[in-house]
Order: C-alpha cells, then structure tokens, then sequence
C-alpha cells in the first residue's frame, strides 16, 4: 500500500481525528509497529528540527485553558501568579467547575470567558485569534486530539501527562509539531522537583561522570480514588485501568531520568522490555462494590492491569533505564529517581534523597547540603522560595509553568519538547505490546529522525530569560 504517513496525519490532524481508528488506514502505515524503516517505509523526514526551537517572543502569553478538574483548575490559579499572562478562556464540560476557578481568579485581574455549552466548545478556544497557548487538562484519550487541533490552528500547546495513548498518537504530535512549527511541551512536572533539578545540574557539572544507569516509577496507591464516582469525570481512569496494560503512566518517573541521561539529545532509546504481574486487587475492588452497588457489575470480570510493571530500556549507547509502574498496592509513594554512574550515585526515594561517590554509604546530611548549596541550579536560586509558596506538589507545578512563559516570552527553547512528549509517552503503548507478547523485546521509534545524534542537552541554567515576574497577591 503506497500511503504517505505524513501526508495522511496531517490530514487526521487537521480533523482532529485519527482514521486509523476508524479502519480507513491500516496501523502499520503510521508506525504503530515501530520505525519506519521496520514496516518497509521510506525512513521519515524531518518536516522541521522542533529541539531547540526558539519561538517567536510573546511579550504577553495569552492562554486557554481546557479543563478544570482535579490538575486544571490548579492550574489556571498558578498561571494566574506568572507575569506576563492573560488567562483569555476556560472550557470545561462541567460548568459549575468552569465558574468554580473563574470565581478564584476574582481579584487577579484575570477575567475569562467561559466555554461549557457541550463537549465541541474546546474548539472554539482553539480557533480564537487572540490566545497563543492552548493548556489541556482532560482526560487522557482527548490529549492528542486536542494538541492537534490546537497546532494546527496556530496554538503553541502545554498538555498533561501522558500526552498520548498510542503510537499512532505520538506520531501525529511530532508531525504535526513540526510542521506547524508549534511547540507541544508535556507537562511533565517532576522534571522540576527540586531534587530532580539538582541532579540534573550535577549531572551536567560531571558529579556523577558517565551515566550508567538510571531508575524512575510511578508507585502511587491511587485504588480508593480509581473506584469513586467523584475523582475522575466519567470514571475515565479506571476504565483505562480496565482495558489497558503494561505501564499506563510512564512519564513522572521517566522524564527526569531523560533528561540526566540525554535521551534524544545524545542519545536514544533502542528497545524496552517490560514484565507485569496479574492484578490481585482491581478486580477483587471491583466484585467487593458490585455486592451493593449494581454501578460497579460493569467492571466485575475486567481485564484489569497488572498490580506491578517493570519495563526496562536499553538506550543506542548502551545504558539502561528501569521505571516503574504500581498504582494499586498499599506501598508509599516513590518515583525512586536514582541516577547511577561511574563517579556518583543519587536516589531520592524512599525519602529522605540521598547521594553518595563511594560503595561505603550515603553524604551524612552536612555533605548533603552542602552538595546541594554547590549544585543548586540557577532557576531554584531565582524563583525556588517563591514556588514553594505558590505552591503545586511542593512548588515544582509553578516552577514548570513559571519557566515555559518565561521560555516564551523571551524566545528562549522550551525544556521538553514535542520529541520528549512522544517517546515519554510512547513507553506506555509499547510496554503494552511487550507484555501482551510475553516480554518479547520491543524497538522504541525514533521521533527525532536521526536528529538526537547532534541536538543539544536540556539547559536550565538560565544564563538568558529569568525576566518574567512572580505575582503573589
């Protein structure tokens, strides 16, 4: 079948839909089974290099926000704290949740027009002449539909984590990035945890020397919040939960370690392999509800993910990553984080974070501040107190939005770009075909083109930017 990839996605992207949904084009023809070069296409061409793309500056940013529950109404008050920002449109399908955030920007200057009439009206906050980014902040499957759409009518994009649930979807986001020549930047928050920030930076001093290897997770015990009928609208992650497998939420964990080991700037993943066990509770939740609530039979009998994925990856260099993925399990909190090489070691989970340079044991907790006075990276020094205030797990959610208007406002590259979005995300949908193929090995495509062969590593020093203001009344 003589299809063009490109030309066919920039079709879909343009409808904001995909037809390979719809069976109109076979899987194959969009990468879903790897590279290119794997299913007999020509192998791809870069429309346009998106790393280290520096926009146009926007003396102001004017965005639109779609969604407003458990992250975007979050969301919309930090933005609301960041200089140089017009909150112009929120849309959200549940109105009283739209007015809910509208009425806590009262007193911010920020007055935005509300879209809740039915579940088309994101479009139009797409196709406004007077917003340059799109924030999204629904559930999953609308991430790519919506980024897309919002490209393809002039938006630079920030969308939630992961950004897409399928190859074919991180497809369309790189195609439709470069192309339009809009940033898509994920919202990866735990890139700007505060020890994430500091390994990054000691990586970058050499502390560590040659990174070995790196570990990531997503071990959360979200089983409660899964089953109620009030978290998530619809119930739409525990419906994922019921269909899906492998490692569904792949990107706190993997993100971080990235961007330390210098994935698609240095370096590229070259295959994963990824294990999961059988789910021991999900179901059990299930026929427990169902006994007294006739709502929860529909998920008795599920296909639930496993309790437990372990999904490993060798990069084209030849160091590893293991992440993680538990989100059921009585166990504490952990992204684990470390990062291991030929001179150094980190690890912040289980708390506290620790690093050592010897097989003898970890700093004492002097040395561990004083590393961290060292090392402290230059965005911290500048806005880190004032991010803790404003607050978001910690500090670290406004240090990612304060930093991407500052990075558009004075034309500076984004630190994620649509590259990181895809191939993060991607981990998801193919640790699915790895444990659906009894752990065979999986190739990871190369968004990049053959492009992370020379692009530059992820800089945070700030040596230019750093002007945007901190609104804290």
């Amino acid at each position: 079948m003589e299809n063009n990839r490109r030309d066919f996605l920039k079709l879909a992207g343009m409808a904001g839909i995909g037809l390979a949904g719809a069976g109109i084009i076979p899987s194959y023809a969009l990468g879903a089974e790897g590279t290119p070069e794997q299913v007999g296409e020509t192998p791809r061409v870069q429309h346009f290099n998106m790393s280290g793309y520096s926009a146009p500056k926007l003396d102001k940013v004017r965005i639109g926000f779609i969604g407003t529950g458990n992250r975007g109404s979050a969301a919309v008050v930090r933005m609301s704290k960041v200089g140089g920002v017009e909150i112009k449109a929120i849309g959200d399908l549940r109105a009283e949740k739209a007015n809910a955030v509208k009425k806590r920007l009262e007193g911010s200057g920020q007055d935005p027009q509300l879209y809740t009439a039915n579940s088309e009206e994101w479009k139009k906050i797409c196709e406004r002449g007077d917003i340059d980014l799109i924030y999204i902040a629904t559930p999953w499957v609308l991430h790519t539909p919506m980024a897309v759409y919002a490209m393809n009518h002039g938006k630079h994009v920030c969308v939630e984590v992961p950004a897409a649930t399928t190859v074919e979807e991180c497809w369309q986001l790189v195609e439709t990035s470069e192309r339009t020549r809009k940033h898509c930047m994920m919202l990866e928050n735990c890139c700007y945890d505060f020890f994430e920030l500091l390994t990054l930076n000691m990586a970058r001093q050499g502390f560590f020397g040659e990174i070995i290897h790196a570990e990531g997770a997503y071990i959360h015990d979200l089983l409660e919040g899964d089953f109620s009928k009030d978290k998530y609208y619809d119930q739409w992650r525990l419906k994922m939960d019921a269909s899906r497998k492998g490692n569904l939420y792949p990107t706190h964990g993997l993100g971080p370690v990235c961007q330390v080991m210098d994935i698609n700037r240095g370096d590229k993943m070259d295959f994963l392999v990824s294990v999961s066990s059988n789910d021991f509770m999900m179901n059990e939740k299930a026929k427990m509800l169902a006994a007294t609530d006739d709502h929860y039979k529909q998920f008795v009998g599920k296909p639930f993910n496993g309790n437990m994925n372990t999904t490993t990856i060798r990069t084209n260099k030849g160091k590893t990553i293991m992440v993680q993925h538990d989100v059921t399990s009585p166990r504490p909190y952990s992204r684990i984080h470390l990062v291991s090489g030929t001179k150094g070691t980190a690890q912040k989970y289980p708390l506290p974070a620790r690093i050592s340079n010897s097989h003898t044991g970890w700093f004492s907790e002097e040395e561990f501040k004083a590393l961290e006075e060292k090392y402290a990276p230059p965005i911290i020094k500048k806005v880190g107190e004032l991010a803790k205030q404003v607050g978001g797990h910690g500090g670290m959610d406004f240090l990612m939005d304060w930093r991407t208007i500052d990075c558009l406002r004075n034309g500076l590259p984004l630190d994620q770009d649509v590259y990181d979005a895809a191939l993060w995300s991607s981990v998801f949908p193919l640790s699915e075909k790895s444990v659906n193929n009894r752990s065979n090995s999986v190739d990871v495509p190369d968004f990049t083109a053959g492009s992370w062969k020379t692009n530059k590593p992820v800089d945070i020093s700030m040596s230019k930017g750093g002007t945007t203001e901190v609104k804290l009344k």
